[in-house]
C-alpha cells in the first residue's frame, strides 16, 4: 500500500503539501494542523512504550497502528466526488474497542477522591502527556469540522475523544492502579 524510496521530493518547498486526494493544502491550513497533531500524539505514545510492558505496550501498539488511520482519514478529506482508490476511514469497530479498553483498565482503578495531577511513574507521566495531545488533537479535529466545505467523520471524532479517556485511565493504572496517583490538594500553596 506504502511505498517511499525517496524521502525529499520538493514539493514542499513553497509551503503547501499534498493530501491522498492529491489536493495541495498550506502547511498552516487547519487540517493540515489536525494531521501533525495526531502524529505527534502517536510520537508521545511512542515515548510512552518506552515504559510500558506486557497488555499496555500491546494496547499502545494497537493505538499507534489505528492513530496512522486516523491520519489517512484526515489525509482524505471526505467530498461528494468520487476517488480513485478505498478511502480509509476509522470505523465504530475502533470506537467500540477503545470502550471496552476503558472499561477493563477502569475496573482495577480505585475510585477518584480528587482530580489528578499529571505525575507519578514515567508511564503514566508520559500517558498524560499524550492524553493532553490527544484533546489538541480533538479541538483541532472539531475546528476543521466546522469550516465551511470541511468534513471529519464521526467515527474519527468519537475515537480521539474516547481515546483521551484511555490514556487518562492508563495513567491511573500505570500509578499502581490508583493507589500511587497524585491528587490536587486545592488551595495547597495559597
Amino acid at each position: 500500500m506504502v511505498r517511499l524510496n525517496k524521502i525529499y521530493t520538493r514539493t514542499g518547498d513553497d509551503g503547501t503539501t499534498g493530501l491522498a486526494t492529491g489536493e495541495r493544502r498550506l502547511k498552516s491550513d487547519l487540517r493540515m494542523e489536525a494531521v501533525g497533531t495526531v502524529d505527534e500524539l502517536n510520537a508521545t505514545l511512542g515515548m510512552a512504550r518506552l515504559h510500558a510492558g506486557g497488555e499496555t505496550d500491546t494496547l499502545l501498539s494497537r493505538v499507534q497502528n489505528d492513530l496512522f488511520d486516523l491520519g489517512a482519514d484526515l489525509a482524505t478529506p471526505e467530498t461528494d466526488e468520487p476517488l480513485l482508490f478505498q478511502r480509509l476511514a476509522v470505523v465504530d469497530a475502533q470506537v467500540d474497542a477503545l470502550e471496552r479498553a476503558i472499561d477493563e483498565v477502569n475496573a482495577e482503578l480505585e475510585p477518584l477522591r480528587s482530580f489528578v495531577l499529571p505525575a507519578g511513574t514515567a508511564l503514566s507521566a508520559h500517558l498524560h502527556l499524550a492524553r493532553t495531545v490527544a484533546r489538541r488533537a480533538e479541538r483541532v479535529m472539531v475546528a476543521v469540522s466546522r469550516q465551511p466545505g470541511e468534513r471529519i467523520s464521526q467515527p474519527a471524532l468519537r475515537y480521539v475523544n474516547r481515546l483521551s479517556d484511555l490514556l487518562f485511565v492508563m495513567a491511573r493504572q500505570a500509578n499502581r492502579r490508583g493507589e500511587g496517583d497524585v491528587l490536587w490538594v486545592p488551595g495547597a500553596n495559597r
